[in-house]
């Protein structure tokens, strides 16, 4: 039996590159390589019977599935995708399933690419490279530096542990961190104020939710000293965008590094693409080749078991 499945958001044509089509037995693919919304993204979804989400990109309610007939399982990339409406789904007969992941640090990898490009002035340095120029900044050591990290998860441990081999001094805060578990990690627990005056980095690793959307504001960033850099690898808005371009132009802060954004794509007229001292990446933080083969194998194993009645790794209820 054919079964047409829509990959969404695969910017880098991965369908194509690990060569899926008719994996497993008569799954055709499609892949969708830029980002649809509307009437557009119904359209290219239209007689899908399988759709692979990539991570939050695509919101997935009510109105979507009502208009998705023949939709019968939707795989998140991620076991854990808050723009699915878990509850329509089932209410709409669609199965959904998720993704395992191998270990990785790939989020705290970027997360110091950001930091290192921010304390050396890579973005200017290499430009003036280019354009037949010599070096005329002057960069920030890290080694003595503190490093801030809102949230102290499992990326926020990554980060202690790189953080100290830069032997940098590292505190920590975020709503019921425990001070003893922050000082197993050989960090130190500080209140929210100490730890926006005290660091010279601020990396920001907390979920989205509705205790954390808008958490970092004007109070935050006012309170941040001005040779301070912001790092947001986590979600665009827990962070002020408003407050966070203030702060950018005029000068409460020494940069930012973002790979995070309250809309993606970043739209192409949002006033963060021209913000002064900043690192701009892609929302790239979980784009390795490791874990997107992993995803698209996990997808494949999805399809399969669904295909034999026992779906797996499920989001909904069997």
């Amino acid at each position: 039996m054919t079964v047409r499945v829509v990959a969404l958001d695969d910017y880098q044509g991965l369908v194509g590159q690990y060569s899926l089509t008719g994996r497993p037995d008569g799954a055709q693919w499609v892949a969708v390589r830029e980002h649809l919304a509307g009437d557009r993204l119904v359209g290219a979804l239209r007689g899908a019977d399988v759709i692979v989400a990539m991570r939050e990109r695509t919101r997935f309610d009510r109105e979507l599935f009502a208009r998705l007939p023949d939709l019968k399982l939707l795989i998140s990339t991620g076991m854990r995708n808050a723009a699915i409406d878990l509850q329509a789904a089932a209410g709409h007969g669609v199965t959904v399933s998720g993704t395992s992941a191998p270990p990785s640090a790939n989020t705290a990898e970027l997360t110091w690419a950001l930091i290192l490009a921010l304390a050396r002035h890579l973005p200017e340095e290499t430009a003036a490279m280019r354009e037949g120029g010599w070096q005329h900044t002057v960069g920030t050591d890290l080694l003595g530096a503190t490093l801030g990290l809102a949230g102290l998860g499992r990326i926020g441990r990554q980060m202690a542990r790189i953080a100290q081999a830069f032997e940098m001094e590292v505190i920590a805060w975020s709503q019921n961190l425990d001070p003893a578990v922050a000082a197993a990690a050989g960090v130190r627990a500080v209140s929210k104020a100490d730890l926006f005056g005290a660091a010279d980095v601020v990396s920001v690793h907390l979920m989205l939710s509705d205790r954390t959307r808008g958490l970092i504001a004007e109070p935050e960033l006012r309170g941040m000293k001005p040779t301070a850099y912001l790092v947001n690898t986590s979600r665009g808005p827990i962070i002020d965008s408003a407050a966070l371009l203030r702060a950018l132009n005029e000068g409460w802060i020494a940069g930012a590094g973002l790979d995070v954004y309250d809309t993606e794509p970043l739209p192409t007229g949002d006033p963060l693409r021209h913000a002064p001292r900043t690192v701009l990446t892609p929302h790239l933080g979980y784009v390795t080749a490791r874990i997107m083969s992993h995803w698209f194998e996990d997808a494949v194993e999805d399809i399969a078991a669904w295909q034999r009645g026992e779906p797996i790794r499920l989001l909904t209820p069997g």
